[in-house]
C-alpha cells in the first residue's frame, strides 16, 4: 500500500520552534493533511514525546518517536524509535552530553515541556541548539544498536548537513537519506531519500512529505519500506 511519510518535525520544546507547535496540534494537522506516519524530532532532547504519543493515538496516526541530533561535527541527523521508551532513554543520554550552556529565551526562543493539552509543564534549561558530545559515526552505531533509524537531515542544506559541513556523504549504515530536493541528489549509497516538513510553524505542517510502499502501516512495514525504496515525491 502507499501511505504519507513525514519523518521531520518539531514542537514548541526546540527553541527555534513556535510556542504554538503543541505537539498535539502537530498530530491533528497532520492528520488534516491524511499524513499515515508522523515523526516528532525535536533538537536534541525527547521531552515532548509522550503527549505526541497520546495525541498520535487520538487522531490514529503511527508515531515514530525521535530526536534531531546534532553532532560534534555540526550535522543534524534524525535518529528515529518504535517505542517510546527507548527514545527516552536515548534522549536523556543525548542530554548528558549537552555542553553547560544555559538557553536564553530572548535570543533563541523558549523551550516548553507540555502535556497533551498544551500546559506548560516546565522548561528545558540547558540550549538545544548547540553541538552535543557524539560523532556522526556514533549517532549511527548508538541509534541502530537500539533499533533505531539514523537518517542524515536535508542533507542538500546549506548549513548544519552532512554535505554542507563534510563536502561528502560517508559511507555508513544509514536507515534513508533526507533531502529537501530528493531528485538533485546524486550520490546516495543506494539508501532511499526521502522529504520531510522540518516544520518549526503551524503552517509548515505537511509543507513537504514522501510517499511510500509498504506491506503495513507499522515501524517494522516502515523499515522495510525504506529499504525496498519505492518512494514518490509530492508534485
Amino acid at each position: 500500500m502507499k501511505i504519507k511519510l513525514d519523518l521531520h518535525n518539531h514542537s514548541c520544546l526546540s527553541p527555534c520552534g513556535s510556542d504554538d507547535m503543541l505537539p498535539s496540534l502537530l498530530a491533528f494537522e497532520a492528520m488534516e493533511k491524511g499524513i499515515d506516519i508522523l515523526a516528532l524530532t525535536d533538537h536534541n532532547c525527547s521531552r515532548n514525546l509522550e503527549p505526541f504519543q497520546e495525541a498520535c493515538e487520538l487522531c490514529q496516526i503511527l508515531p515514530i518517536f525521535g530526536m534531531e541530533i546534532n553532532t560534534i561535527e555540526d550535522v543534524h541527523v534524525l535518529s528515529l524509535f518504535k517505542s517510546l521508551n527507548d527514545a527516552q532513554e536515548f534522549g536523556f543520554y543525548i542530554e548528558s552530553l549537552l555542553p553547560n550552556i544555559k538557553n536564553d529565551p530572548r535570543l533563541f526562543g523558549n523551550q516548553n515541556i507540555v502535556d497533551i493539552e498544551g500546559n506548560i509543564i516546565s522548561t528545558f534549561e540547558k540550549s538545544l541548539l548547540t553541538t552535543c558530545g557524539i560523532t556522526l559515526e556514533d549517532v549511527v552505531s548508538e541509534t541502530l544498536s537500539r533499533d533505531g533509524l539514523v537518517i542524515p537531515a536535508h542533507i542538500d542544506k546549506k548549513a548544519n548537513s552532512i554535505l554542507a559541513n563534510l563536502g561528502f556523504l560517508p559511507d555508513l549504515d544509514y536507515s534513508a537519506l533526507e533531502a529537501i530536493r530528493p531528485q538533485d541528489i546524486k550520490e546516495t549509497h543506494n539508501k532511499t531519500v526521502i522529504q520531510g516538513s522540518d516544520a518549526h510553524y503551524l503552517e509548515h505542517i505537511g509543507r513537504r512529505f514522501c510517499y511510500l510502499e509498504v506491506d503495513e502501516i507499522s515501524y517494522e512495514g516502515l523499515k522495510k519500506g525504506l529499504i525496498d525504496g519505492k518512494v514518490s515525491y509530492k508534485k
